[in-house]
């Protein structure tokens, strides 16, 4: 089986800092404490087993925010070295739009050959439990100011929200129509205990599918399902894919991350049995073409 993996995560612990993993908790997502360890590309590839990893795309690992740039700058580092297939094809890198060097940050990602989009993590929650910043940057006109620099550089924007928050992601969307959006973990749905929960996520996706430059990440699942199973996967799965249409979603692993609750042969395998009947064509744009056309890897 082959697959372009557009997300997955990279550190280096002996020579980068990682703030969350110098004293790594527990939260909804798992236990950090098993992620305090290096995590490699020949990590990846042999956890990989069988399944045939042809390009990926790395996001932004929560790196040093002192100095972003350097993240990017070892990535390309390892793409560039003999032997890589000039893996990570794609970086994601990461910024504070709301900072006062932002404009800086930016340029200095763009000077790396596979620097194709940023990632700032906007998640907020009424539960601090699933909380990640505490402030709504999406609202912040410093924030929207510096944002309007990524057409600049053609950079895309990787965004991490919660349902919550789809219609403000919708607006920003639709006043930069001109810049490739793509939603991490299909919405992020968190609030699984309300028919109202499940509305909010359905109806916002259904909301930012109606933006074109909105394409959806089929990934994440495992952070709010531990115990997952392909029948527990398939509706969230199918109605995202129903939502966007084969051409705007794209699988992807989330790993090391999704690894705390399952190996990545499992994970993919699992994928592939639920668009089991899918035609060959639209298989092949799931697992392989939407990633290397969003990307451009």
């Amino acid at each position: 089986m082959q697959v372009v993996d557009p997300h997955i995560h990279l550190w280096d612990l002996k020579t980068h800092h990682y703030p969350w993993l110098a004293n790594p908790g527990v939260s909804f997502v798992g236990d950090a404490r098993e992620l305090k360890h290096d995590y490699l590309l020949a990590d990846l590839l042999r956890e990989a087993g069988e399944i045939q990893i042809l390009k990926v795309v790395h996001v932004e690992a929560n790196h040093d925010p002192a100095d972003p740039v350097e993240e990017t700058r070892w990535l390309q580092g390892l793409a560039n070295e003999a032997g890589s297939r000039g893996m990570p094809n794609g970086i994601v890198a990461g910024v504070d739009l709301s900072a006062p060097n932002a404009a800086q940050v930016l340029e200095g990602h763009a000077a790396f050959a596979n620097t194709r989009g940023i990632r700032q993590i906007l998640n907020v929650h009424e539960n601090k439990l699933f909380d990640y910043i505490g402030r709504h940057l999406m609202r912040d006109s410093v924030w929207r100011e510096n944002f309007a620099l990524l057409r600049r550089y053609d950079m895309s924007f990787d965004m991490q929200i919660y349902p919550s928050q789809m219609d403000e992601a919708v607006a920003l969307a639709q006043a930069h129509a001109d810049t490739q959006f793509i939603i991490n973990h299909a919405g992020m749905f968190v609030d699984r205990s309300s028919v109202a929960g499940y509305r909010a996520w359905r109806d916002g996706m259904r909301k930012l599918a109606g933006c074109p430059n909105v394409t959806v990440k089929l990934s994440g699942f495992a952070m709010f399902d531990h115990q997952w199973t392909v029948e527990s996967l398939r509706p969230y799965v199918l109605e995202t894919i129903d939502t966007f249409g084969v051409e705007r979603a794209m699988f992807a692993s989330n790993f090391p991350v999704d690894r705390l609750f399952g190996s990545y042969e499992d994970l993919w395998r699992g994928y592939a049995s639920i668009v089991a009947d899918a035609s060959a064509a639209e298989r092949d744009a799931l697992f392989r073409r939407n990633a290397e056309r969003v990307y451009r890897i």
